[in-house]
């Protein structure tokens, strides 16, 4: 499976000649999405969540899909009847040939005062890959690849850390990234990588790996 980053928390995964999206929003790329067979998003920021996006990847490829939770699903499922699926924790599907899993129900507490909002992770390919979104699920599940919120405003660096400790991924890649300077990534880099306990790694937007 080749695995592309895209900025902030977008990521690609191609396999068998299809693409899956994951998170195209409103920090990425305006053609984050284009070409995808199959789109994914964990919740309604719009960091994650971009209806121009969505929109332009859905009429790019008239036979792309949409999964994700109710949320967004009604923001989006009445410009594309029958293209847009919702699912929530526990859910299993096949979206352009990989088999997802869905984790969690909600988002991150930002603060007490601001209300939680619904928020899932997708596993891929039974743990080759898991996005949690804005959220620090533990699946329960064997993970080779964590893609790994490293900074937001409802986290610190010491939770990212037992966040990899409790996941246990082979490799974690970081997303969520578009808060973090230059200047603070060697410091994330080298906390993460020494006591996180699993293979930390990073790709610049555009770049890729085999996972």
């Amino acid at each position: 499976m080749k695995l592309t980053k895209k900025s902030h928390s977008c990521v690609r995964l191609e396999k068998d000649g299809r693409t899956l999206v994951l998170d195209p929003g409103g920090f990425s790329e305006e053609d984050a999405a284009l070409g995808a067979d199959a789109i994914l998003v964990t919740h309604e920021h719009p960091d994650h969540f971009d209806e121009f996006r969505l929109r332009a990847a859905m009429e790019d490829n008239p036979a792309a899909r949409i999964w994700t939770l109710k949320s967004v699903a009604e923001k989006i499922s009445s410009a594309f009847p029958g293209r847009v699926h919702t699912v929530g924790h526990g859910d299993t599907f096949t979206a352009a040939g990989f088999e997802i899993q869905v984790h969690g129900e909600l988002h991150a507490v930002i603060h007490p005062d601001i209300p939680r909002i619904t928020n899932v992770g997708f596993l891929v390919d039974g743990g080759k890959v898991f996005h949690p979104g804005d959220a620090l699920t533990v699946p329960g599940h064997r993970v080779e690849t964590l893609m790994l919120p490293v900074m937001a405003p409802w986290s610190k660096i010491s939770e990212v850390i037992d966040y990899v400790r409790e996941v246990r991924p082979q490799r974690a890649y970081d997303v969520h990234d578009a808060y973090l300077t230059d200047l603070a990534r060697p410091i994330y880099d080298r906390q993460i990588g020494q006591l996180g306990g699993s293979e930390h790694l990073r790709l610049t937007s555009g770049d890729s790996a085999e996972v």
